[in-house]
């Protein structure tokens, strides 16, 4: 869609952090043009600053009426996009550059989860604080290929024999295989998320991060749509995008505010958690240099990431890698 000639009052969407470029973004006229959105599992403190701008009416104010649809099954919302089912999708940085490896023609245009949440998460009393002392331990995981690589990257990087470590598969059973004591830590619990029950449970957990032991940092969650959405429809993404900053920008100002809503929207949570989780991962919402854009994408860091997936066989196509991500629809770039 070309940009439009006809326009409303001009919507300033006031970037708060520091350093980063201000931007009018603008809403057509006539009645708002629907979007769906599907997230990447069912809603959870990675989510609130989309529910922050649903609750506070930044995307009816960008022209859009925005429908949160959640996944019977995290493998979908991909697929689904793929197949035009939905209009865009959170998912997974690994996960996107696997589905362009089978030819799906899709991008990130924001990174809504700026480093990897993924973890080696283990209870206290297991004594479990650096790699090396895995050797000889049980460790749990979903069964997913790259979560096997982290885990033999991990060990090659502290020097631990992998035939010394016994790999599990748990499914989605994380958190009971580390209470049942079936594993003695897991690889795939997040720090923000797992780690977070176990300390509430006063489990005294202790945290491996994927991206301080071995493994090229990540984004965790990135914002995905398809390419010829990107070509046909740019304007629509580019308000999709900010309104979704405007409401982690928000909840950066007032996390209460955005759990809240959260909650509201979402009654089955339990707000104390959601409230930890949010706070826990307010930092990890926003590039680490001040004067970058919310959604910032490091090209760098995406390539590392694609060349280790490439060297451990994850995927066989360099094409995956090139052009996975853009920051044209960030505030102040490709304008």
């Amino acid at each position: 869609m070309k940009r439009l000639a006809v326009l409303l009052p001009v919507l300033c969407l006031l970037l708060a952090a520091c350093g980063e470029k201000k931007e009018s973004v603008t809403a057509p006229s006539g009645s708002a043009q629907a979007l769906t959105l599907m997230l990447d599992w069912f809603p959870n403190a990675d989510h609130v600053g989309i529910y922050q701008a649903l609750a506070n009416g930044y995307f009816k104010q960008a022209g859009l009426d925005v429908h949160v649809e959640v996944p019977s099954n995290p493998a979908s919302p991909l697929q689904l996009l793929a197949a035009g089912k939905v209009d865009a999708a959170i998912s997974y940085e690994p996960e996107l550059l696997l589905a362009r490896n089978q030819n799906l023609p899709l991008v990130s245009v924001a990174a809504i989860v700026q480093q990897p949440l993924t973890s080696i998460v283990s209870v206290g009393s297991k004594h479990i604080r650096a790699a090396v002392q895995l050797k000889g331990k049980r460790v749990g995981d979903a069964g997913i290929a790259y979560q096997h690589a982290y885990l033999e990257t991990i060990l090659a990087h502290a020097g631990v024999p992998s035939r010394s470590v016994r790999e599990i598969n748990v499914g989605a059973d994380l958190l009971p295989a580390m209470l049942s004591g079936r594993v003695d830590a897991t690889l795939g619990a997040y720090w923000n998320y797992e780690a977070i029950q176990l300390a509430r449970m006063g489990k005294h957990p202790n945290v491996i991060r994927m991206n301080q032991v071995g493994v090229p940092s990540y984004d965790e969650l990135v914002l995905v749509v398809r390419q010829s959405t990107l070509v046909n429809r740019p304007d629509e993404i580019r308000r999709l995008v900010q309104g979704i900053a405007r409401g982690y920008k928000s909840v950066r100002s007032d996390p209460a505010s955005g759990v809240a809503n959260l909650v509201r929207a979402n009654p089955g949570l339990d707000p104390k958690f959601q409230a930890a989780a949010v706070n826990a991962t307010l930092a990890a919402f926003f590039p680490s240099n001040p004067g970058s854009p919310w959604g910032w994408q490091d090209p760098v860091e995406w390539n590392s990431y694609g060349q280790w997936m490439l060297a451990n066989h994850l995927i066989s196509n360099p094409q995956a890698v090139a052009n996975a991500s853009t920051n044209e629809e960030l505030a102040g770039q490709g304008l």
